[in-house]
């Protein structure tokens, strides 16, 4: 038997209050929600890292994600004035279980959720070190300085 959670919702061999399912997610509640009707949308297949997500599969995911969060902001019968898009990728972000996945987060004045981050707290990075560690990126991403307004994603 699977041991990933969300593979065993997937395969409906654990149970989980489905909102939308097609041939490559699958969109259900969030058992300890932040707001009600937090939703976590996990593609069908296993993957663990969004970045490892085949291109068609990862611009679903932010597809059905859009509708959702439209949905969300339309029943009337919960509040959500906004949406937390949020992916916790890898251990180190936070990521409990190791299968790739989007929550939307409704979000409202008021609802005790927030985000926060000791970094805040300090003196803001310089431009220049901003620009080495945008270079940086670049490279990584393979990049040239100066066609970053222009540079496909494949």
């Amino acid at each position: 038997m699977n041991e990933c959670i969300f593979c065993r919702i997937v395969a409906g061999e654990a149970p989980s209050s489905v909102v939308l399912r097609d041939e490559l997610m699958t969109a259900f509640l969030d058992i300890r929600p932040v707001t009600p009707g937090h939703l976590l949308v996990v593609p069908n297949a296993h993957v663990v890292f969004v970045q490892d997500l085949p291109d068609a599969t990862a611009a679903h995911l932010f597809e059905v994600a859009r509708r959702l969060a439209r949905a969300l902001r339309s029943t009337g019968a919960l509040r959500a004035d906004g949406i937390n898009f949020f992916a916790a990728d890898g251990e180190a972000a936070g990521q409990e279980v190791p299968h790739a996945h989007l929550h939307l987060i409704p979000r409202f004045s008021g609802d005790g959720f927030e985000i926060d981050a000791a970094a805040w707290r300090e003196a803001a990075p310089t431009r220049e070190h901003l620009d080495k560690s945008a270079a940086r990126i670049r490279a990584a991403a393979g990049v040239r300085q100066g066609d970053e307004l222009k540079a496909p994603i494949n």
